[in-house]
């Protein structure tokens, strides 16, 4: 018996949902505001609350400035995760999608629909991870 694989054509587009994410970190982490309307929420770890003397605000500002995506560290072109050097400390960030009126349970069912996905970026130190 021979499997095989049929092209998914109902696979949202990376460079939307890229697009999409790049959009959400700007206004979560630089208060630029996007072309469309874009849910989301930030979150960032204790330790990174507690590294003081402005280093939380630096590690926001690099998240949202973050734009050396390559193959190698977004291998599905959705711009959803990246690592940061703040004062020789790793910072790592990253993007969840969930649907909307899940209450975060479920992932996205069309993660490049703003309207229906609801983003996290959470920030910390990669010694939380």
């Amino acid at each position: 018996m021979t499997i095989t694989a049929q092209p998914q054509t109902d696979r949202p587009d990376p460079s939307v949902i890229a697009a999409q994410n790049d959009a959400f970190r700007k206004l979560a982490c630089l208060g630029v505001p996007p072309v469309q309307p874009i849910q989301g929420r930030m979150y960032v770890t204790r330790s990174l609350m507690e590294a003081g003397d402005g280093f939380m605000a630096e590690a926001v500002k690099a998240t949202g400035e973050f734009a050396m995506f390559e193959p190698e560290n977004d291998p599905e072109g959705w711009h959803d995760f990246g690592a940061v050097e703040i004062r020789g400390e790793t910072v790592f960030w990253k993007i969840d999608l969930y649907e909307a009126d899940s209450d975060f349970r479920y992932g996205a069912e069309a993660p490049d629909n703003p309207a229906t996905t609801m983003r996290v970026l959470s920030i910390m130190l990669a010694r939380d991870w």
